[in-house]
């Protein structure tokens, strides 16, 4: 497998950056000059790559959207094995695992962004099918490593990311450690596995 390449690399690398700033002083402050300040390089390299900030907000949702791929494959790379496997599957999504790979007020900040542009509204479903897609996947090969015997995969993964989507929203305002925070968790991941037939 060849190496990846050097635009590539940098772009990963303004990507990444770009990450950094809106975590630090928030999404709507961040900006091109703000990134290449970041960086110790000039404006122009950083739009060398990246025109525009929307150009970076599209790359973002897309960084972000490997950053939820590591956490639904952690531990079993998408191939469903055994009912181990399942159960770790769904204590991952509605784990806060997701706040080691990135941060909440920068991935809804994106989010909101959906309702006034075009094409990070046209970005995040693309990024939002993504994830359906594996999880559905996933899914999938359990039933065919014959762990579940549900029919109806298309519309389990919809109701599942409902729950996901739902609880993790909520789940958001709580300190990750509270004992109340778990007990929810716990209540969440619990009424998803009873989705199952085994």
């Amino acid at each position: 497998m060849g190496r990846k390449s050097l635009g590539a690399t940098r772009r990963q690398e303004i990507v990444e950056s770009f990450y950094d700033v809106a975590k630090n002083i928030g999404l709507e402050n961040a900006s091109i000059a703000k990134v290449a300040n970041h960086m110790n390089i000039s404006n122009g390299l950083v739009m060398h790559y990246f025109n525009t900030k929307d150009e970076l907000l599209i790359g973002l949702t897309e960084f972000i959207l490997q950053q939820h791929l590591n956490v639904m494959t952690e531990g079993h790379k998408g191939n469903i094995k055994s009912r181990e496997d399942l159960e770790n599957l769904i204590e991952n999504l509605f784990s806060r695992k997701w706040n080691q790979y990135f941060d909440d007020g920068v991935f809804y900040s994106c989010y909101a962004l959906i309702y006034r542009k075009k094409a990070i509204n046209t970005s995040f479903k693309e990024y939002l099918l993504k994830l359906h897609e594996v999880l559905k996947e996933s899914l999938i090969k359990a039933k065919i490593n014959g762990i579940i015997i549900n029919n109806n995969i298309e519309e389990l993964t919809e109701v599942i990311f409902a729950m996901i989507d739902g609880s993790y929203y909520y789940m958001g305002m709580f300190d990750e450690i509270d004992d109340s925070s778990r007990q929810q968790q716990e209540i969440y991941i619990s009424h998803c596995l009873k989705l199952f037939e085994y």
